[in-house]
């Protein structure tokens, strides 16, 4: 077997004579629950583990409460089975701990589990590298959220946390529709928000650097950069490199939205995914219509109450907000290295 990587980790191994045990968090509304408790129960006794135990999510508990049930019966490992926002709510749960999750993707983003190259459809797969991978350890975005009344909040994010365009963009989508149609429902919700004549006036302050001012229609810091539909939004996020990528957008008019979505869906999303295209589009550079940067901590002051988005759930409006990355912080289960 080759070693693994600087940041893959072997799992935990409990004392002799102990039998390993997972619990299942999964959202009832996202998942086969029959064929989710057969294949994880096949798996578990293949691979040695005792009885897994389950936990389901609900309106009230969409997983941080049930997931801290689970850490403290003493499990090793926590699958977490469901869309964006159960996997959100799993990893908040475990932040502070060193209990690996398992990704059972479910769902129409999956959002780290796409920008881990790990299996979307398959599920059976998708259990068996929970009982049999490794530990890769990934950063985590952590934000304290300012209300109107002053009221703060502190949540995680595993992919990407934003204002603007992208926020409205999601508050604007039928759920019904999504259900129904998946990605295809944003399409209408995309019209309704590039209608939307409002800018972002915000005061941010970037690691240790001085304030500065910016009116834009998006702000986004990002922990990882694909989405669906081969949409690379941030072509160096790195989900391990202890940074967060911030990305400002202000297009100028509607050439200015076009020049942005051929940048994003062509240039990032088909060129830039290899080396010859790289080569070929040279080094990106920074413009009036987007522009780039890298932080380990961002602060911002909003001039009114905004939209925002956390791994693409709408979390209500914000006054302000403080992020920040804590490196490798995070443990997912990841295919095993062959030899």
């Amino acid at each position: 077997m080759s070693a693994p990587s600087p940041l893959s980790v072997p799992p935990h191994r409990p004392a002799e004579g102990t039998l390993r045990t997972a619990a299942v968090v999964y959202n009832p509304t996202k998942v086969d629950i029959e064929a989710l408790r057969a294949a994880v129960t096949a798996e578990a006794e293949t691979a040695g583990w005792g009885e897994p135990t389950w936990f389901e999510t609900s309106v009230d508990d969409v997983g941080q409460g049930v997931t801290a049930e689970a850490l403290a019966s003493g499990v090793d490992l926590i699958l977490a089975a469901g869309g964006d926002g159960t996997v959100r709510a799993v990893v908040e749960g475990v932040r502070g701990t060193t209990v690996p999750v398992a990704l059972l993707p479910s769902g129409t983003g999956n959002l780290l589990a796409r920008n881990l190259d790990l299996t979307l459809n398959d599920l059976e797969h998708s259990v068996r590298t929970a009982f049999t991978g490794e530990d890769r350890r990934v950063d985590l975005g952590v934000i304290d959220i300012e209300r109107e009344d002053r009221s703060r909040t502190r949540h995680v994010f595993v992919v990407m946390a934003g204002m603007g365009m992208d926020a409205k963009m999601i508050e604007n989508t039928d759920d019904d529709l999504k259900k129904k149609a998946g990605w295809v429902a944003y399409l209408g919700a995309i019209i309704r928000s590039l209608r939307d004549p409002d800018e972002l006036h915000l005061r941010f302050r970037r690691d240790d650097e001085r304030p500065q001012r910016a009116t834009v229609h998006t702000v986004i810091l990002g922990n990882c950069g694909s989405l669906p539909s081969n949409i690379l939004l941030m072509p160096d996020a790195v989900v391990d490199d202890g940074l967060l990528d911030l990305l400002l957008m202000r297009p100028g008019g509607a050439l200015g939205w076009i020049r942005v979505w051929w940048k994003v869906a062509w240039t990032n999303g088909i060129v830039r995914r290899t080396a010859a295209g790289r080569a070929l589009a040279g080094e990106r550079r920074n413009d009036g219509d987007l522009h780039y940067e890298t932080t380990t901590r961002f602060t911002a002051r909003l001039s009114r109450p905004e939209q925002i988005e956390l791994d693409g759930d709408a979390f209500g409006e914000a006054t302000a907000f403080h992020a920040w990355v804590e490196p490798g912080a995070l443990r997912v289960r990841v295919p095993a290295a062959e030899a």
